[in-house]
């Protein structure tokens, strides 16, 4: 959890350095750009997940041989997404601006950002995969420290490139790049050191069709179930263009809020992953349980925290992202909505984390659909409420999801522990 809440740092301090120059043409592009690669580079978010799920049950089955596995399996799909991102870097910037709608301006700037920083593709697919081995094997502190290195580098590079030395929004995307390299290179050699040299897997094992087979299933589920939640995501950025740079900037300041709440949450899934994966990688359907009780239980806590903290703080927070008086107006109309987004996530998150360890990808991803097109129809429904209406529909949509997969876990467990009681 403290390793993803340097993510959301990242977003306010990268935000703010664009925001100081006064420009919200500059921030809209931002805002714009970083959406896009949120999504884009999130699509394959699978990596992180289903290699946490799939280290963390072999390491609960005892099968050493099959851990190394799945860390070279994940890398060499990684690496070759990461390439094919960047062979087709200007169809897709082509295709998410024009989907994303801005003005002219903002799109601009937001392009000269998307093309830097789409050479970090590699590694940030690569920086996934080493995160979730790691944290499959239930090695969190190293996650922690490749994670936050990541994310400090990124913030001091961003400082010193784009108020330090003027490079704007290019010193921004610059950054990212530097520091995502040097994660790879820092989590590379840690693997190294925790396998004592030792990352050879026999070719028979590394390309076993029935692991390959169940590795490629989960994770097109997992990528369906993950389309969706950017598709969400997407939906509200664009409406957010839509409605004008002026109501784009402030929903970027506010989006921060969002992405602290959730980091906060994402933590706490990534807990539940390690831990429900190891349980149901060992078959002990009571492990199984408790870790699930704890991981709610500590959800619902941080969640309400974090929302009572945003309710007291948002508008000092606001004031410190944009220097810009229209823009901070905008943001203070709607703090309290966007305030509400972790609370209202709790449930979300959590059993996010409780199916990804149990490989419970298909009935994510059904679900999932679900929420979404539930999340659409409260939209249209508030139309007439202009951006409130948007926010209440995200809000919604994060409720329905998280009531649906409580509402599945019963059942889930009684097909994958058939004896005794849930």
């Amino acid at each position: 959890m403290l390793a993803n809440l340097t993510t959301p740092l990242l977003g306010i301090v990268s935000t703010a350095a664009i925001g100081r120059l006064g420009d919200p043409h500059l921030l809209g592009g931002v805002a714009l750009a970083s959406a896009a690669f949120d999504c884009l580079f999130w699509l394959f978010g699978f990596l992180r997940m289903a290699t946490v799920a799939f280290t963390a049950q072999a390491l609960g089955a005892g099968d050493r041989d099959e851990v190394r596995a799945v860390g070279l399996r994940a890398l060499l799909l990684g690496g070759a997404i990461g390439l094919i991102l960047i062979a087709l870097q200007v169809p897709l910037a082509a295709a998410i601006f024009r989907l994303m709608g801005g003005s002219e301006a903002v799109t601009t700037a937001a392009r000269e950002y998307f093309f830097i920083r789409l050479w970090s593709a590699p590694m940030i697919m690569g920086n996934y995969v080493v995160l979730g081995w790691l944290i499959g094997q239930a090695r969190p502190r190293l996650a922690l420290a490749i994670q936050v290195g990541i994310n400090l580098i990124n913030i001091g590079f961003t400082l010193l490139l784009v108020l330090g030395i003027g490079k704007g929004i290019a010193g921004a995307a610059i950054a990212t790049v530097i520091a995502e390299g040097c994660g790879l290179i820092a989590g590379l050699s840690i693997a190294w050191s925790i396998l004592g040299g030792r990352i050879g897997v026999p070719r028979h094992l590394l390309f076993d069709r029935t692991r390959l087979s169940r590795m490629l299933v989960v994770n097109r589920d997992i990528l369906i179930r993950t389309a969706a939640l950017i598709a969400a995501f997407l939906f509200f950025t664009a409406q957010s263009a839509q409605a004008g740079d002026l109501t784009l900037a402030a929903n970027a300041v506010l989006y921060n809020f969002l992405m602290i709440g959730s980091f906060f949450l994402d933590g706490l899934a990534n807990a539940a992953e390690q831990l429900c994966g190891q349980s149901f990688g060992a078959r002990d359907r009571a492990a199984f349980g408790k870790a699930v009780k704890l991981v709610l239980g500590w959800s619902a806590l941080f969640g309400i925290a974090v929302t009572g903290l945003f309710a007291i703080t948002g508008n000092a927070l606001i004031e410190v992202v944009t220097t810009s008086p229209e823009v901070r107006r905008a943001a203070r109309e709607f703090m309290l909505l966007a305030a509400l987004a972790p609370a209202c996530g709790v449930m979300a998150y959590c059993y996010d984390g409780i199916y990804i360890g149990a490989s419970w990808a298909r009935e994510m991803r059904n679900l999932m659909l679900v929420a979404f097109a539930a999340y659409l129809a409260a939209w249209y429904l508030l139309i007439p409420l202009g951006n409130a209406g948007l926010w209440i529909a995200f809000l919604s949509f994060l409720l329905i999801r998280g009531l649906l997969q409580a509402w599945r876990y019963p059942a889930m467990v009684r097909v994958s522990f058939p004896r005794g009681k849930p």
